[in-house]
């Protein structure tokens, strides 16, 4: 899907970037050669790195044990 239409850019470039380590959308955008044009899809881009933030911090966290 189509997130930036200015840069072209599909949810699957952003993934990549943010796989790559990019924790800001300036970091997205860098790494994937471009910069920001109209600004619209930067919340699309925000959301997706705090999406990315949060799983990393839920699968960091140990279950808690069964309390008996």
């Amino acid at each position: 899907m189509y997130v930036c239409i200015c840069n072209g850019l599909t949810d699957k470039h952003i993934q990549t970037a943010i796989a790559s380590g990019a924790a800001r959308t300036h970091d997205v955008y860098s790494a994937c050669n471009c910069r920001a044009q109209c600004g619209t899809c930067t919340m699309s881009i925000l959301c997706m790195l705090r999406e990315n933030r949060n799983g990393n911090e839920n699968a960091a966290q140990e279950p808690e044990p069964f309390a008996n």
